[in-house]
């Protein structure tokens, strides 16, 4: 962890309450067989994005009983719960709620067994491939550790279970719906996501850029068709898509700073139906992934440019050139406030032990949180790592022995019960602190 002078101003704050923190402690402890029951019971029985209609009603139901002021299918099937205490802050705590569509493989004797179809018209098996069924157990024992202790906070309390984060609409859809003007406009937001890549239980956290802008962009490569045997009749479409492919890797290697990092990968492919067959047009499908607009708007810019300028190069006349389509549906980069993440990092090393909470480089992988704090600035937004690898497994990976699986594997099996309380106590004391009375 990286102790700054920020960090350590914040540390005297934190070590005044040992009480208070100790009692969070026993509590999560007891209460640890419930949060279980609910994870495992989520964890059965996934719903895919877009279609939480069963997780948000369960969910909904738990946090009412609570006390909170409960709005249902805010931007499709999100939840939006308040508890107003007083004055004071207003703190945004979220949960994603989506699976994906993956046949799952733990092994666990709760597995899910779920099959549905995608918004795509796909049909599979679902599961919480991406560990949000600990999100949401998590959140729900926040809630009630929060609703049971009103007297030690004041403020404006907003849960809010999140649809779609998987096809990065979800918190776009409910910001749309009104979650500013209907709801208390948070003065803080705060968010975990369990990790594939640390020890069960322990904390990660990066300061400014945490995740990255990821784009979906299609290259649609148009030819001339004709005969395999006669390609000299032809303008082949695959030929040039495997040109821009190659150009395509030169926008990160030779247009791009190396302390700039950015990706841009061709994960698909497609063009033709047989073997002799040159065919009319072949289509690309790629992920970009960058940290700062300037640099995503860069990245969009050269793909375009170089899959023009190979269809020139190769001959095509004007009406032939290739058709870059970026996706709508981009997902911003996720962005932590380097001061309130320093702050939150010396709050969780003061409870938990800073053997626990460690800094990790910001990632590539996208999360749609990030759309809250860029709906507004002002928001100190902090999302943070819970680590889920079991103990066993971690040891093996270091020897070498083992590959980790990663989040999205139908593998992927968090020790959920060292994920769940962990995130649970570090969302409740993240809370007291931001609420604290004074």
């Amino acid at each position: 962890m990286r102790i700054t002078p920020a960090v350590l101003a914040a540390i005297p704050l934190i070590l005044a309450t040992p009480a208070v923190a100790q009692d969070i402690s026993a509590t999560i402890k007891a209460d640890t067989p419930a949060m279980m029951a609910l994870y495992r019971d989520l964890h059965a029985s996934p719903e895919l994005s877009g279609q939480e209609v069963q997780t948000a009603a369960k969910l909904a139901a738990r946090v009412k009983a609570m006390g909170f002021t409960v709005t249902e299918k805010v931007g499709g099937t999100g939840v939006v719960a308040v508890m107003k205490n007083g004055p004071g802050p207003v703190l945004m705590i979220r949960a994603d709620m989506d699976g994906l569509p993956v046949v799952e493989q733990t092994g666990l004797a709760f597995a899910s067994k779920v099959r549905a179809t995608t918004g795509d018209g796909i049909e599979s098996g679902v599961m919480h491939a991406c560990g949000h069924d600990t999100h949401m157990a998590a959140w729900v024992e926040t809630a009630k550790l929060l609703s049971a202790n009103k007297t030690g906070w004041s403020g404006t309390l907003v849960m809010i279970l999140q649809p779609a984060e998987e096809t990065g609409k979800g918190a776009r859809m409910m910001l749309e719906d009104g979650l500013y003007t209907r709801f208390p406009k948070p003065t803080h937001a705060i968010a975990f996501h369990d990790a594939a890549n640390f020890a069960a239980g322990q904390i990660a956290w990066t300061p400014g850029f945490a995740l990255a802008n990821v784009d979906s962009v299609d290259i649609v490569v148009k030819g001339v068709g004709g005969h395999g045997a006669y390609p000299q009749t032809t303008r082949d479409p695959i030929v040039l898509g495997a040109k821009i492919v190659t150009s395509l890797q030169t926008l990160i290697s030779r247009e791009r700073s190396p302390q700039d990092p950015a990706v841009v990968t061709v994960g698909s492919f497609r063009a033709g139906a047989k073997h002799n067959i040159i065919p009319d047009e072949a289509t690309l499908l790629l992920t970009v992934r960058s940290y700062s607009d300037e640099t995503r708007a860069a990245l969009i810019e050269g793909i375009k440019r170089i899959a023009r300028g190979e269809a020139i190069a190769s001959g095509l006349p004007e009406d032939k050139m290739p058709v870059v389509e970026v996706k709508d549906e981009f997902t911003p980069a996720a962005y932590n406030p380097p001061a309130f993440a320093e702050k939150m990092a010396a709050l969780f090393a003061a409870h938990f032990g800073k053997d626990r909470v460690v800094q990790a480089p910001a990632a590539m992988g996208g999360e749609d949180f990030s759309r809250f704090y860029r709906a507004d600035k002002s928001i100190n937004s902090f999302i943070f790592w819970v680590g889920g690898v079991p103990a066993a497994q971690m040891a093996k990976s270091a020897k070498g022995e083992v590959n980790l699986p990663s989040l999205h594997s139908p593998f992927w099996a968090p020790d959920a019960e060292k994920v769940v309380p962990t995130a649970a106590e570090a969302l409740t004391v993240a809370a007291l602190d931001i609420l604290k009375k004074g």
